[in-house]
């Protein structure tokens, strides 16, 4: 009778790992690639350029199909060639010149393989949660130090701000320091919490996909921050307003640390500039 009571909360217990085991079997067989010290830059790059490239055609596409622009918070602009280009190749640059060094170095103290088993779905769900939490919380005092202090917006932050209508391929163009903040928030939060390979991919798509969307420039119906209840979520309009007006909105996806600050603005509310003495 206790072997027939015990065995089902085992079967319970490991069916949800290997709800995850078949997906995690598939990306073990690239084990070779996710090992190797190119694949940071290679992922980090192509997952990029391929969240901006479908906002890019839209871009192109509203030329030709004008109603796409209800869509656009700012209807008639649409980002130049002139535009697009200085910012992808600033991408490409840093990656090479930044990001591959620094990935050789953790790669060099890295794990020699990968983990045999899935993490659990909660488990997973949990740490990606988390990770978002604090990567919010950072870059908000990251943000907000670098708009108050004007020597640190001029000198490291003022480049992001050089186009005042955002757009998908503006995500990343920012100064070395910047980029460099963003990495150690980024591989920190998924050190400190001890995160299986999959959730730290997880998390790292995630965080790429949001932050394409928040520099976008399109507020669609299904777009992230619509999805999300009780406004605990920015989104683009949230953020197109800290571009444009400089003293509000400084976290990337949360609302919570500027309702406590009180530097979180609707965008029917008019604001001052920011005081940060560089803003253009």
């Amino acid at each position: 009778m206790s072997c027939h009571n015990c065995s089902q909360p085992q079967v319970l217990c490991s069916s949800e790992p290997l709800f995850l085991q078949p997906l995690w079997d598939r990306v073990r067989s690239w084990e070779a690639l996710l090992l190797s010290p190119f694949f940071p830059v290679i992922f980090s790059i192509s997952t990029y350029v391929g969240f901006c490239l479908p906002f890019v055609a839209l871009d192109v596409l509203c030329s030709w199909a004008p109603a796409l622009r209800r869509y656009k918070i700012h209807p008639d602009f649409s980002p130049s060639a002139r535009q697009l280009l200085p910012c992808l190749w600033r991408t490409l640059y840093q990656h090479v010149m930044l990001v591959f060094p620094v990935t050789l170095l953790h790669w060099a103290r890295s794990p020699a393989a990968l983990p045999h088993e899935a993490p659990e779905l909660l488990l997973l769900l949990h740490h990606v949660l988390l990770c978002l939490l604090l990567f919010d919380t950072e870059f908000f005092a990251w943000h907000l130090l670098h708009h108050k202090v004007p020597w640190l917006y001029r000198t490291f932050h003022k480049v992001h701000h050089q186009n005042p209508s955002s757009f998908a391929l503006a995500t990343q163009y920012m100064s070395v320091w910047e980029l460099f903040s963003l990495g150690v928030f980024d591989m920190a939060n998924v050190t400190l919490l001890g995160c299986h390979p999959l959730t730290a991919l997880t998390f790292h798509v995630l965080n790429i996909w949001l932050s394409v969307e928040d520099h976008s420039g399109y507020n669609f119906p299904w777009s992230t921050h619509r999805l999300v209840p009780f406004g605990w979520y920015g989104g683009v309009a949230h953020h197109d307003l800290h571009h444009s007006h400089f003293n509000c909105n400084f976290a990337p996806y949360f609302t919570h640390w500027d309702k406590i600050l009180g530097t979180l603005r609707p965008a029917s509310v008019p604001v001052q500039s920011c005081g940060c003495g560089g803003c253009p």
